[in-house]
């Protein structure tokens, strides 16, 4: 407790307020969407504090989140059966990447991630939906975990090819959100296992993120809210403008 209270006192009410304004507009887009939150919480916080620090606050709302994304929907059991391959690449890759790259890409690879991103998202939403066929499934989805892993240990950014690959599984929209938990779940426990193995994670990094908790977990509730209002169309619209917003934004900012 001490060491959590003295992290915020360092920090000062304003950055403490950016700290709580952060999560809850990552979450509630998290929510909505089933992604968002690490880029958008890493994109703002890294304006006011080092990548490192940013990414330790973001450990405990991350995990959990993905946690309660990935326990809701009915699909659980039949997403692991069909995604395990993908999911243990993924782990297999990040891990792999934080021996070989460590965390620290540079910005020309935020702005390739950013960029390809955006590029997908306007594909999706000009072009026909994109098909997995079960034929390619076997080495494809090995193949999209391990860049996953990669490319999460460069930028601590979790989304390319993991999410176009399950969005092209022609999954529905509470299957998709509720793939994507486990996705994400598995990178956010590999990255921390990584900060971890740096020294960058320790007991006061994992109480500070604890203020992170509460507003995430609150945007996530309204987001999930929301995404119970609207169609499957308007879910693919939106899920599709989210890609975009936040490929433009890692381009922008690097």
């Amino acid at each position: 407790m001490n060491t959590f209270i003295t992290f915020y006192q360092n920090l000062g009410l304003a950055l403490s307020l950016l700290v709580f304004a952060t999560f809850l507009v990552a979450g509630t887009i998290k929510g909505v969407i089933g992604l968002g939150l690490p880029t958008i919480s890493m994109g703002l916080l890294g304006l006011a504090m080092a990548p490192v620090q940013a990414a330790a606050l973001l450990i405990i709302p991350a995990t959990l989140t993905n946690v309660w994304q990935l326990a809701f929907g009915g699909h659980l059991r039949a997403l692991i059966r069909r995604l395990w391959p993908l999911l243990l690449a993924i782990f297999i890759g990040t891990g792999l990447g934080i021996l070989w790259v460590g965390m620290a890409g540079g910005p020309w690879a935020v702005r390739a991630l950013g960029g390809a991103l955006l590029l997908y998202a306007l594909s999706g939403l000009a072009l026909p939906a994109l098909r997995v066929g079960a034929d390619v499934e076997p080495w494809l989805g090995p193949l999209c975990g391990l860049l996953t892993g990669i490319i999460t240990s460069a930028t601590g950014v979790f989304v390319i090819p993991a999410v176009p690959y399950l969005q092209a599984l022609g999954l529905s929209k509470d299957a998709l959100v509720q793939a994507l938990g486990l996705s994400f779940t598995v990178s956010t426990l590999a990255l921390a296992a990584g900060l971890l193995w740096r020294g960058a994670l320790g007991g006061g990094e994992l109480s500070a993120s604890l203020l992170a908790l509460a507003p995430a977990l609150l945007g996530m509730w309204l987001g999930q809210w929301l995404r119970q209002r609207i169609s499957a169309v308007l879910f693919r619209r939106v899920f599709f403008i989210g890609l975009g917003a936040l490929g433009a934004h890692l381009l922008i900012s690097g």
